[in-house]
């Protein structure tokens, strides 16, 4: 899904996050704090399909979020990493995941 120009800043975020995997991808480069290569995501998310998994990496890749990194070698090799853009976006994920767990405690609906 491309990202819409909006004048609400909300929705445009959520636009570039929506996704069903896009979050657990992102959670998962960060922690790393490493490039990662396609199949330790596939290893990772085992639930996703190797379809999914790719539209879900192009979709980051064209919002600038992540950044791949294709390696001309016998063996193509590809690695994922965040890019400077993706990784400011920690500090309101962070405040997201602590709103969310302030829900749940209170007793708030668990999808």
């Amino acid at each position: 899904m491309p990202v819409q120009r909006n004048d609400c800043p909300v929705e445009v975020v959520f636009s570039i996050l929506s996704g069903r995997w896009k979050i657990p991808i992102y959670r998962y480069l960060y922690k790393s704090n490493k490039p990662a290569r396609y199949s330790a995501l596939l290893r990772h998310l085992p639930a996703i399909s190797k379809k999914i998994l790719t539209e879900q990496l192009r979709e980051l890749e064209r919002d600038g979020i992540i950044e791949r990194t294709s390696y001309p070698e016998p063996r193509p090799r590809v690695e994922y990493k965040l890019t400077a853009h993706g990784l400011s976006m920690i500090e309101f994920l962070d405040k997201m995941s602590e709103w969310g767990e302030t829900y749940m405690l209170s007793g708030g609906k668990r999808y």
